[in-house]
């Protein structure tokens, strides 16, 4: 890459120009972010995946401006256009914006009243007058020689028209005007929205008479009132401050001492401002607020992606799941501790039917029979009704159950899905649902995964975003969450392979063919055997793929392959064997070489300090699943209701889902309570990812109960954490 581009990434992300040089080569080569990350830290200095995927983004932002730089200065070359002053300002701009305005007078247009201007034959006195000559005093006198009636021009009047036109045209393209009024327009700008119709109820009414600076109206809001805008239900515009723009324009452009030319000047800065430059800039800084917000809503949901296929998972445990319902059932899946389906059940304890004495018999026969230990329930239709009845049934069963409350958002969507008929072939559609309930409380990650992630509904206004930009930052969060913490390479579905650091859905086909033909991997060199895995693939994924009781005792760790003779050197440099991983003696090896210095131990065993202490800590805890050490669900026994709640009440509850304006957070009850913004914490929160995250266990404070409008007001304030 050039030098200037690597100093400017180099500038801009505060990094050393030999880390981006480094970063990019590897980026051009074709290795993952997640491998960069762990794997190749000597090389970019550490750089986590945050930073890796702004380089990358940014990197790419920067060869696109580079080539429609190019592709731009060819277009007006071919039009033999190109100034030396030209040139130098499109070899000055930074932004696509300013290389796209500088284009704008050379790009092809559609047939303006400008054109038809020129047409006629009006640009000459179009520039005559724009020049504003010292000779040039009576615009009427100008274009009487202009007069040309088989043109169409029977006057000077008509000539002066359309001589307006055209430097009104002129004006409005030009990158000087329009960068002046964009920034005043921005910088001062008033979002106003109305209904659409008068006296019309609907959800959006607190925006019927609402204005506020369109540069500091919250991302949720634009979304909300885009939305509205859409559903014909809100009127928007955005207002500007249009007289002082005008004026600013002609102070700077007009400078004729001759008032006949000043007043002619001054109509076409005001008709190319009303006309062509306030409707444009309208579309443009909408798009640009709309992009803002979108970008906004698509943090929101991608950090809640992550906490939320990051929770805890709850192994050794039978899980019984059920999916609610009314009329069609509660469906109802038994899956054993490693996931395996061992029975399914429809009952009917709900509403029309209400067979509450029966579905008790057919639950009791199923706990007692396959040991349940745990009942994941659904929390969509019908969940709180199903929920009394499993709290007071568990309370009869002598066998110890408790149940817990599960997001069964996306279950219709697996249960639907080619996979899920390719995992339950003889299964019913619905009763696949209850299979995902109960896998998604043992391993979220690994069932989650499986669900297209727009389809898990955490986050705000999913559907009003650009679904491409969503589903790439997405697809980016699992990627980095299933990398992070690994999978079995002999239990690991293929949508969970798929995510694997250089690893597609063919190549993770293949690996579950393989395994399904020779049996389970002994160890990760046998990957190479697989079709479509070769040297590269196999250096991007081998880190990543654990197998526990294989026949390579470092194959169950992070440590990558390529340092295992690293490792090996390392246990025998202090007189230890691959059988003391994961012992207590491992935490001594640790101590020992931090006393000897890892730089200089480093050095000894040919290897780099980052990787040597990813080696040290690999080595006290082969086999760790990073979830482990989150807080796990809370299980109840008992129900709560919304009548029970009271303001000043404390409960436990998990955060399910955090917006812009607060979380959400589930406290037992029929309804997700709302922590607002200003109730999370005793101090000033700009953000409520900096307090809470999707899963988390938190106290909460009642504050207020509408059991009209089934709203919970909550607080954390006060309370500890």
């Amino acid at each position: 890459m050039s030098h200037g581009l690597a100093a400017k990434l180099a500038r801009e992300l505060d990094l050393g120009e030999w880390q981006v040089r480094n970063t990019v080569d590897l980026l051009d080569q074709g290795n993952t972010i997640p491998f960069i990350a762990r794997y190749r830290k000597e090389m970019t200095g550490e750089m986590d995946e945050t930073t890796l995927r702004n380089l990358q983004e940014r990197l790419t932002y920067l060869r696109n401006l580079e080539a429609r730089r190019a592709e731009v200065i060819r277009l007006i070359v071919e039009q033999e256009k190109l100034t030396p002053e030209l040139e130098a300002k499109l070899a000055a701009a930074t932004t696509l914006q300013q290389i796209e305005d500088l284009y704008l007078p050379f790009r092809p247009k559609r047939r303006t009243r400008a054109t038809v201007a020129r047409e006629k034959g009006l640009e000459p006195l179009a520039r005559r007058l724009a020049d504003q000559g010292p000779e040039v005093t009576e615009p009427l006198a100008e274009a009487a020689s202009f007069i040309n009636p088989e043109a169409g021009v029977a006057s000077p009047e008509e000539a002066l028209e359309g001589a307006s036109d055209i430097v009104a045209e002129e004006l409005s393209d030009d990158a000087g005007v329009r960068g002046l009024a964009r920034q005043m327009t921005w910088a001062a700008g008033i979002l106003e929205v109305s209904a659409a119709q008068a006296d019309q109820s609907s959800v959006y009414e607190q925006y019927y008479d609402f204005h506020q600076p369109a540069r500091e109206i919250p991302a949720h809001r634009i979304l909300a009132i885009n939305r509205g805008e859409k559903e014909g239900l809100l009127k928007v515009r955005l207002t500007a401050p249009a007289g002082d723009i005008i004026k600013i324009i002609g102070q700077r452009r007009i400078t004729s001492l001759s008032q006949p030319v000043r007043q002619f000047l001054e109509a076409a800065v005001e008709d190319s401002y009303h006309r062509l430059l306030a409707p444009s800039l309208e579309r443009e800084l909408r798009g640009r607020l709309t992009e803002h917000a979108e970008e906004q809503a698509i943090n929101v949901f991608a950090d809640n992606l992550r906490h939320l296929l990051l929770q805890a998972p709850v192994k050794g445990f039978t899980v019984m799941g059920i999916d609610p319902a009314y009329r069609t059932g509660c469906k109802v899946a038994v899956v054993d501790a490693t996931g395996k389906l061992l029975e399914t059940a429809v009952i009917y304890p709900t509403p029309p039917q209400k067979e509450v004495a029966k579905s008790r018999l057919i639950l009791e026969s199923l706990i007692d029979e396959c040991d349940v230990d745990i009942i994941a329930i659904g929390n969509g239709t019908a969940s709180r009704e199903t929920e009394l009845f499993v709290a007071e049934l568990i309370h009869d069963v002598k066998r110890r159950v408790s149940y817990t409350i599960v997001s069964e958002a996306g279950a219709s969507v697996y249960s639907a899905s080619r996979l899920a008929a390719e995992e339950f072939p003889e299964l019913d559609v619905s009763l696949r649902g209850a299979v995902s309930i109960a896998r998604r409380l043992q391993d979220p990650l690994a069932e989650l995964v499986k669900i297209d992630p727009r389809s898990i509904g955490v986050g705000q206004y999913q559907h009003d975003v650009d679904q491409k930009r969503l589903s790439t930052a997405l697809a980016a969060v699992v990627e980095s969450v299933v990398n992070t913490v690994g999978v079995d390479l002999n239990t690991a579905s293929s949508a969970l392979l798929s995510h694997i650091a250089g690893v597609n859905s063919r190549v993770a086909a293949n690996i579950v063919s393989y395994r399904e033909k020779h049996g389970a991997f002994r160890n990760r060199l046998e990957l190479l055997n697989v079709p479509r895995v070769g040297e590269t693939t196999f250096t991007q994924c081998a880190g990543f793929l654990r197998i526990p009781e294989g026949s390579e005792a470092f194959d169950n760790t992070p440590i990558h392959p390529e340092s295992y003779e690293v490792a090996e050197r390392l246990l025998s440099r202090f007189g230890y064997r691959r059988s003391h991983m994961g012992t207590p003696a491992m935490r001594k090896l640790a101590r020992r070489a931090e006393d000897c210095g890892l730089e200089q131990l480093a050095s000894e065993l040919g290897t780099g300090v980052p990787t040597l202490r990813d080696i040290l800590e690999a080595l006290q805890r082969p086999g760790r699943d990073p979830r482990d050490d989150l807080p796990k669900p809370i299980f109840r026994t008992d129900v709560l209701t919304l009548e029970d709640l009271r303001p000043g009440m404390v409960l436990t509850g998990t955060v399910r889902n955090v917006v812009d304006f607060g979380a959400f957070v589930d406290i037992g009850v029929k309804q997700d309570g709302l922590v607002h913004i200003s109730e999370l914490s005793d101090r000033f929160v700009r953000r409520p990812m900096e307090v809470v995250s999707v899963g988390d266990i938190v106290k909460v404070k009642v504050l207020a109960v509408d059991l009209n409008k089934q709203r919970i007001s909550l607080s954390m304030k006060g309370l500890t954490h």
